[in-house]
């Protein structure tokens, strides 16, 4: 069973900034978030928990200079994307 993606406002509009400025990353954007429902352990998303004040939120990459953080709920199979962008933009 895959997992849902649940996008809010806010996300969106991060998400939305964050393609606007990097139009070339639509189509590795794209596949993250589909890879990320179908399988958030694939080992492409290197996925992995945070520290710090970022302690309830875990990571995933889109390629190796951008990634996604995001709250990922293994107990309801639901994702919520929090931020998006390079390392200093989302920690």
């Amino acid at each position: 069973m895959p997992y849902q993606l649940v996008l809010t406002e806010s996300y969106l509009r991060i998400a939305l900034r964050f393609l606007r400025r990097r139009p070339e990353l639509k189509r590795q954007y794209a596949k993250t978030l589909a890879l990320l429902e179908a399988n958030p352990r694939h080992p492409s998303l290197r996925l992995h928990s945070l520290e710090g004040k970022h302690r309830d939120l875990h990571s995933v990459s889109i390629n190796l200079s951008y990634r996604i953080t995001l709250e990922l709920l293994i107990i309801d199979k639901t994702i919520i994307p929090v931020n998006v962008g390079d390392h200093d933009d989302v920690y």
